[in-house]
């Protein structure tokens, strides 16, 4: 995982891995010692992207939108930069030489459902929210060589705060990685994740309050703290030049499913006006040096 996962977690195909490395012609053969040498991502490195994501128009909905995909991450200085959805982590913790790694830093999120322009006018007529800006800490540990020499499994917990005054509250957020290079050009990671709010966050969210039932004609509603959400995400990339390890320009594709569940997917938000079921799709080009 220390050797190419980091430039690419935060991609996605919508196909499913080959266990195999499967090698086209000219390819070189992953499975030689030659892929651990001379990489870019021997010192440090850094990869910046653009793309764009056709995703829910809030969390619940089923009006979608487009959504700008900007990606950067790295290494410098012993510090790793890790994206997350709207957000960012660092990881203070230097890699060792050993299979096993691990991570622990700040992390950092901008959370922005129903605060602009709602498609649903129901939805609308209940009221913006305001922007909740969630810090907090991140924390995984890996294992590399899981499956083949290039391999890892991964576990991740983000724990963050709204410092912002939106819904004051607190989320939870595990999940579980497995990354893999398919070729030289090539590699993927299939995740699984899942969302736990306290009353805070949750009701901020998914509750209906008189007023908003007033105004917008939905039934009032209270949820209660537990888990909101769980979701999969299939991630991967190709170098353009056929190397992953020599740095450049890549492209990117994600592709994900997730499901609200609990008092969140029986808010009238969700189960009236929108879909527990979540679709996102998105694709763009990045650049590592």
């Amino acid at each position: 995982m220390r050797l190419f996962a980091p430039a690419l977690a935060a991609l996605a195909f919508s196909a499913t891995a080959t266990p195999a490395f499967a090698q086209s012609e000219g390819d070189a053969d992953v499975s030689s010692g030659d892929m651990t040498a001379g990489t870019v991502f021997d010192g440090d490195w850094v990869q910046v992207g653009v793309g764009a994501a056709y995703v829910p128009d809030y969390d619940g909905s089923d009006d979608y939108k487009l959504f700008a995909l900007p990606l950067i991450r790295g290494s410098v200085g012993g510090i790793d930069i890790q994206p997350r959805p709207a957000g960012v982590a660092l990881d203070l913790i230097p890699d060792g030489d050993g299979k096993l790694a691990f991570s622990l830093g700040p992390t950092v999120r901008i959370r922005t459902s129903r605060t602009g322009d709602i498609k649903d006018p129901v939805v609308a007529a209940a009221g913006e929210l305001d922007t909740a800006v969630e810090v907090g800490g991140s924390a995984g540990v890996s294992l590399s060589g899981v499956l083949n020499p290039y391999d890892s499994l991964g576990a991740t917990v983000d724990v963050r705060w709204d410092v912002a005054g939106a819904h004051g509250g607190r989320t939870i957020s595990p999940s579980i990685s497995y990354f893999t290079p398919v070729s030289r050009a090539a590699a993927v990671s299939l995740s699984v994740s899942a969302e736990h709010g306290d009353e805070d966050f949750n009701s901020y969210y998914f509750s209906v309050t008189p007023a908003q039932a007033l105004a917008s004609g939905l039934p009032a509603y209270d949820a209660d703290a537990g888990f909101n959400k769980w979701g999969v995400n299939l991630l991967g990339g190709y170098d353009l030049d056929g190397d992953l390890t020599n740095g450049g320009l890549a492209l990117f594709a994600i592709g994900g499913y997730s499901r609200m569940i609990g008092d969140a997917a029986d808010s009238p938000f969700v189960a009236d006006r929108g879909s527990a079921d979540q679709w996102m799709a998105g694709a763009g080009i990045g650049y590592t040096f």
